[in-house]
């Protein structure tokens, strides 16, 4: 088969160089450049220290989009767009966009990547917008309930993330010193994911749903139905441990929410729903997304965990990768997590 030839932008950053690892090992992929303006001319490993022995890929400033078949942004939100009104890539060239410049509708032709919705729609597009860690997080947590018209009442969510998700420029709240042995709260109520998760919960919710007054909230409503949702620092590198709950209009018996689960994700490559209680390790470098239920009464406890840099960053593009060219979904993906 034919190795699907890629370039990246912004390699020099955590998503750069987790996507270099995925894809050097990539069956079907061939990384023909990777591009970083202020580290061109050195070799990969020199920043991504870990790569050492795997690769000799050079760093370069240099964009000959007629030697790929798909780019990936790898840049900060808000750069793509820029990068897109300053240069001219071909329709030839797919691109996957790492940031939140294209995740919400509007006038472009994006597809929003989450292949547990939108499988159909990711193979035959050309753009793709990258869901965003958190955003992939609670998702898994509520799609189930959302397209079950069971999200009628305010859903309330706390998540912790590990200082990867900050990115690899240091910075005041994420240097070893003050993340270790220490816990805080940020964007409370405000986080920019809450956008794209509040478009995937009125998407889905059907028509029949029972409607819920409007409560605004910060703009980040579907529909009536608002995501209260409280970020965490946590005093690790990488990982999103995430716990909803949600109030139904009137109680289920815990079997028949397992149920729904489990049909729901039946299909997906990578999602996995869980008897047991979750520990975040079980998904640590791998690109496994994993749900449990705990029901009590009316209420629902929904757990979810991913390691933020691949199911909610990278891997997810290279499982997006693989879908948009016609490849096995987990190719290059078969990771393992660790025991300890």
């Amino acid at each position: 088969m034919k190795s699907v030839r890629v370039g990246i932008l912004g390699a020099a950053g955590y998503t750069g160089g987790e996507l270099i690892r995925l894809l050097v090992n990539h069956p079907n992929a061939e990384i023909v450049f990777a591009n970083s303006e202020s580290n061109a001319g050195r070799k990969v490993y020199d920043v991504h220290e870990g790569l050492y022995g795997d690769t000799e890929i050079v760093f370069t400033s240099e964009m000959p989009w007629s030697t790929i078949d798909v780019v990936f942004f790898c840049f900060g939100h808000g750069k793509s767009e820029q990068f897109l009104k300053e240069h001219q890539i071909p329709e030839s060239v797919r691109i996957i966009d790492m940031a939140q410049d294209f995740r919400i509708r509007g006038d472009h032709d994006y597809i929003y990547g989450l292949p547990e919705i939108h499988r159909e729609q990711i193979r035959n597009c050309r753009h793709l917008a990258n869901p965003g860690c958190f955003a992939t997080c609670i998702q898994e947590a509520l799609l189930p309930l959302a397209k079950a018209g069971l999200l009628v009442d305010d859903i309330s969510v706390n998540a912790i993330t590990g200082s990867t998700g900050a990115g690899q420029k240091p910075g005041a709240t994420t240097h070893f010193s003050w993340r270790s042995n220490n816990l805080s709260i940020y964007k409370l109520f405000t986080h920019q994911h809450l956008h794209e998760i509040c478009q995937t919960l009125n998407e889905l919710k059907p028509a029949s749903a029972p409607h819920v007054a409007d409560t605004l909230n910060e703009g980040y409503d579907a529909d009536g139905i608002t995501v209260d949702f409280i970020p965490y620092r946590g005093n690790f590198s990488r990982g999103i441990f995430c716990t909803a709950t949600v109030k139904l209009d009137q109680a289920l018996p815990a079997e028949e929410i397992v149920r729904l689960y489990r049909n729901f994700f039946a299909d997906a490559a990578f999602t996995h729903y869980s008897d047991n209680p979750l520990d975040l390790k079980q998904v640590i470098n791998t690109n496994k997304a994993m749900v449990h239920v705990d029901v009590f009464g009316r209420k629902v406890v929904v757990t979810s965990v991913i390691d933020n840099l691949l199911k909610g960053a990278v891997g997810q593009a290279v499982q997006n990768m693989n879908l948009m060219f016609n490849l096995d979904e987990k190719a290059g993906l078969n990771l393992k997590a660790s025991a300890f």
